[in-house]
């Protein structure tokens, strides 16, 4: 009889293993089939032009197509024009995300701290589009222009909550000897958490970041609210500026362009996928 129950049991652990292994399967298969369409279409178009070269016009795209040669130009405006924007966003996003986690993470019984998790919570889930709205409404408007400015204020928007809630899950783990130790020396809440908990925190919150600029660093709708897009190379920071994301919808949206559109995707993948991996390794090699 026992032994009949562990059989049966022994085979109720097979099934639920197979169970989870398939389901886990078919969750990869949507996953690997784009990955695999993108780098069949996009792999032939990477070389040293298409990364140093701006966005050709519609017509020279199209006098390529007739005369059967690829298609000139590349997408140097938007990497450039990301860059830019993703910096200025990262630059205010890390120090006001983290400083932000700190407070959270050491007020939890606050009532404003309450306030603003809830908010941050909010924030993190409101779609990108509106995002993209309001920032046009604040910035946008008021410079009676588009920028790269309004872009990064958009990115940054977006960023904010991800960093926030990183820092503070990351504090919230750390052993509270560590804080003890620091206030029996004798320094202050803020020198111990400047000096010795965020130092400890480093590992974590560096993850948050990665993470961070990987999920904004695709996002096309709030930018067209904001930098609008550019045809060339620019490096002014009060002006329209391009992006991959906003390329990407540009080809789209141009029949002799389309064919730039693999390019310029598995650019972005193989970007966000350099992020996440980093992120992993960083959050697996560093030890908290």
């Amino acid at each position: 009889m026992i032994q009949q129950k562990i059989k049966n049991r022994l085979t109720k652990e097979k099934l639920m293993l197979w169970g989870v292994c398939l389901f886990a399967a078919l969750t990869a298969v949507p996953l690997f089939a784009i990955l695999g369409e993108v780098l069949l279409r996009g792999y032939d178009q990477l070389s040293w032009s298409f990364f140093t070269e701006p966005t050709p016009t519609a017509y020279k795209a199209m006098k390529a197509i007739e005369a059967g040669e690829p298609i000139p130009g590349g997408i140097a405006n938007g990497i450039v024009g990301t860059m830019i924007m993703l910096g200025m966003a990262v630059v205010v996003a890390v120090p006001v995300g983290i400083l932000c986690g700190a407070y959270l993470a050491e007020n939890t019984k606050s009532r404003f701290a309450n306030i603003v998790s809830y908010l941050t919570d909010l924030l993190q889930g409101t779609p990108s589009v509106i995002i993209g709205i309001i920032t046009y409404i604040w910035v946008v408007v008021p410079m009676k222009g588009y920028s790269a400015i309004a872009g990064s204020v958009a990115l940054f928007i977006m960023m904010l909550p991800l960093i926030i809630r990183s820092t503070e899950e990351t504090l919230k783990i750390l052993p509270s000897s560590l804080k003890e130790a620091g206030l029996a020396l004798g320094g202050n809440r803020a020198r111990v958490m400047l000096k010795i908990q965020l130092p400890a925190a480093f590992g974590g919150i560096f993850t948050g970041v990665l993470l961070a600029v990987s999920r904004v660093i695709g996002e096309t709708a709030p930018l067209m609210f904001t930098a609008l897009g550019c045809s060339f190379m620019r490096f002014a920071i009060d002006k329209p500026i391009s992006a991959v994301p906003l390329l990407i919808w540009e080809f789209f949206n141009d029949p002799n362009l389309q064919e730039l559109i693999w390019g310029a995707s598995l650019f972005l993948l193989l970007f966000v996928l350099t992020l996440n991996m980093a992120a992993k390794f960083w959050c697996r090699t560093k030890v908290l």
